[in-house]
């Protein structure tokens, strides 16, 4: 499952209507909330801020609304576009700046998909999807003569976040993917004799 690390928008025109779609990275409920009521605030002079979200690893909760547009018309198209993609952990909103043209329920759920479709492609393009891979916190203490050992190891993980605090012990906290977390566990305590082992 891929899931988006940064902002991204894009723009278009439908007979005069103006439409931005934003496109945020979002992992909890209420920050999609947020960033909703956001949208709506400071676009305050829009006709309207249609959203669509879908969160969780699997991609379990989901949800949109057509902000006054003609329901199944708006958040409908652009949340099966969404779901089309086989990523998670997003929030898009397309606002709508009124052109003076009705576009018709067709009209409508072709330029809010189309929307949809394009931010995401700019995101694609931009390269600012990723493949999630689940990570775990750690955390141990050393002694200064087990440092170098330590740091031999860990170059052979993939390691992120670490953190070094040196004191009458040295602790070491990172993150690395769950799944080399056991082996690199073993690891640092056979390194050590046992004498080590690894917080979580």
């Amino acid at each position: 499952m891929k899931i988006l690390e940064k902002y991204i928008s894009s723009e278009f025109t439908v007979k005069g209507s103006r439409f931005l779609s934003e496109l945020f990275p979002c992992t909890k409920q209420e920050d999609a909330r947020t960033i909703i009521k956001q949208q709506k605030s400071k676009y305050s002079d829009a006709t309207h801020v249609v959203h669509a979200f879908i969160l969780g690893l699997s991609a379990e909760v989901m949800g949109m609304s057509d902000d006054g547009e003609p329901s199944g018309t708006a958040g409908r198209p652009a949340l099966d576009v969404l779901k089309g993609h086989g990523s998670t952990n997003h929030v898009l909103t397309i606002t709508r700046w009124f052109g003076g043209t009705l576009l018709g329920t067709g009209g409508l759920v072709k330029a809010y998909g189309d929307g949809a479709k394009q931010v995401l492609l700019a995101a694609d393009q931009a390269g600012l999807f990723c493949e999630y891979i689940e990570k775990k916190d750690f955390s141990f203490c050393c002694d200064y003569q087990f440092y170098q050992v330590a740091k031999h190891l860990m170059e052979q993980f993939t390691i992120s976040d670490l953190n070094e605090n040196f004191n009458t012990e040295i602790r070491l906290q990172g993150r690395l993917p769950l799944r080399e977390f056991q082996t690199f566990q073993n690891q640092i305590k056979n390194a050590s004799n046992g004498k080590i082992q690894i917080q979580d």
